[in-house]
């Protein structure tokens, strides 16, 4: 299946939250979904009834949003979080954290997690002083994310320099140097991603 090229802001109309695709524009009042709060379509004004199978597969879409995976990586990712010890749904969630492109915009380093993805795949960082450019590489506590010193110099990174960035509890930034830490492993009550979690366990597990 290939990736979702359409309008991001659909996304969000469809799922009818706020799934912060664009950055700086999900906070002001050229949001979409705050001009028209409705699914898109012809028909996305209708009311419709929600089913107990409609209502796991919106949660599950939603999380894949969120997220930016596709339904193969997202199933491979839930496959391995059901075979760790503890709640496969906690495992899910904090192994989505932990993706080096979710860590990135964790870190303020990016404006959504849209724009960390590319910024990874562009190669504009590295891990424990290593290249990486897999937005789907997981990281663990105590890995050191920087952005690479020829990348130093663009608009972008210059611009972070003067912010003063509020991270998770569970990461730092260091926007001096523009390198972060992963301090631990987060938890689930340190992840805000508006999902139910057991939705999308009881779909795949049937």
């Amino acid at each position: 299946m290939a990736r979702y090229t359409g309008p991001s802001c659909r996304l969000c109309r469809r799922e009818g939250q706020k799934l912060f695709l664009k950055g700086e524009r999900c906070y002001s009042g050229k949001c979409a979904l705050e001009k028209r709060s409705y699914a898109p379509g012809q028909h996305g004004q209708g009311r419709k009834k929600s089913s107990e199978y409609g209502n796991q597969l919106r949660e599950k879409q939603k999380c894949k949003r969120f997220y930016g995976l596709q339904e193969t990586q997202f199933r491979n990712l839930f496959d391995k979080a059901a075979a760790k010890k503890g709640i496969t749904g906690d495992n899910l969630l904090i192994m989505l954290e932990t993706r080096l492109d979710n860590v990135v915009f964790r870190m303020g380093l990016a404006s959504s997690r849209k724009e960390a993805r590319q910024l990874v795949t562009h190669g504009h960082f590295t891990v424990n002083g290593k290249k990486a450019d897999i937005p789907s590489m997981p990281l663990k506590a105590g890995d050191v994310v920087a952005v690479k010193e020829k990348s130093t110099s663009s608009p972008k990174f210059k611009e972070i320099k003067e912010m003063t960035i509020s991270t998770p509890a569970w990461v730092t930034i260091d926007t001096q140097k523009l390198e972060g830490k992963v301090l631990a492993m987060p938890t689930r009550d340190q992840i805000d991603t508006p999902v139910a979690e057991h939705l999308i366990v009881e779909l795949y597990s049937k």
